[in-house]
């Protein structure tokens, strides 16, 4: 049998490492004063709001208030999962983050490693601001641009596929859902490829050069260099981000398709944010919306941990 007394030492020893994280906070305490907004900032607009998924489980009625509504159970889910426009939004969704994943995910790679090579500055710093760019411009901006380029009648794109290569037949890249999924694909690559390339390059910088100064006495190609110093320095990152990748897998950009789709694309087009935008906020029906964001977020957190588990097994490499 344990004795009180063994249990004092244990005791002691979480009491030490509170004492000297605490002294550690003391310390740097402008930095963790500079911290403070941050904690607070995702404490109010993200786990106080957590109060409020109790709505999945009640029959929500706004004069009744959370608290006052009667509860149904798993009413909501079942409602939910039964529909034919939540089963479409799910595969929609997973489609969409999928190829977006597929496509999207190796194009910042890429693009950091073709930056790396390069050894005219100017040219470098340019194609670097210049990618950045579109980053910093919204959806509803970008929406507008292009409704204006990929018009069928007096689109910039459709002009260039008629007189270039000769396309007679407009596209509706907007308004068929032949061409909607890949204009998403092809529009958030282009908006995000430069941004998301930065975590990259900034690892490159990182690499010791003295490895490419001893490839290269040895006889190593630029492609050589890149296959077996480059790519395995980056793999940690490529990991982490990858995780974090699948975990957002359930996201497959509301700013983005809400801003560009339309009733003519529901069949390819709509995702689970867009149908819980449509039923919560435009129908008024709060329990099943949040019930069905509820679902998306536990999957997600169930692809975050999954992915992690099978990239520390793979690489041993992981976020914890």
């Amino acid at each position: 049998m344990t004795s009180i007394g063994a249990r004092v030492p244990g005791r002691k020893n979480a009491f030490t490492r509170w004492v000297h994280s605490f002294a550690g906070y003391k310390k740097h305490a402008a930095l963790t004063l500079m911290l403070l907004p941050v904690v607070l900032y995702f404490f109010i607009f993200k786990y106080i709001p957590m109060g409020g998924i109790v709505i999945a489980f009640k029959n929500y009625k706004i004069s009744q208030g959370i608290f006052g509504s009667a509860w149904c159970g798993m009413d909501n889910f079942t409602k939910a999962f039964a529909t034919s426009t939540f089963k479409r939004s799910v595969w929609n969704t997973l489609s969409i983050s999928g190829l977006k994943l597929l496509f999207g995910f190796p194009a910042p790679i890429i693009l950091a490693l073709m930056l790396n090579e390069v050894t005219h500055l100017r040219f470098k710093k340019t194609v670097q601001t210049i990618s950045y760019l579109p980053h910093f411009l919204s959806w509803v901006v970008l929406a507008g641009m292009f409704q204006q380029l990929l018009s069928p009648n007096n689109g910039a794109v459709n002009a260039i596929l008629r007189d270039v290569f000769g396309v007679q037949k407009s596209i509706y890249f907007l308004g068929d859902n032949k061409y909607f999924r890949g204009t998403l694909i092809a529009t958030d690559i282009w908006k995000n490829v430069g941004w998301s390339s930065i975590l990259y390059l900034a690892t490159i910088s990182g690499i010791d050069p003295t490895l490419y100064e001893a490839a290269t006495v040895d006889g190593a190609t630029r492609w050589q260099c890149t296959r077996y110093i480059t790519l395995p320095s980056l793999l940690s990152t490529i990991v982490i981000m990858l995780i974090l990748s699948v975990g957002s897998i359930m996201d497959a950009g509301f700013d983005q398709v809400f801003n560009l789709y339309n009733s003519a694309v529901y069949q390819t087009g709509d995702i689970i944010d867009t149908y819980v935008y449509r039923y919560g906020i435009g129908d008024m029906k709060y329990s099943l919306a949040t019930a069905v964001g509820l679902f998306k977020n536990v999957i997600a957190f169930v692809l975050v941990v999954g992915t992690n588990l099978v990239a520390r097994k793979i690489s041993g490499e992981g976020i914890w």
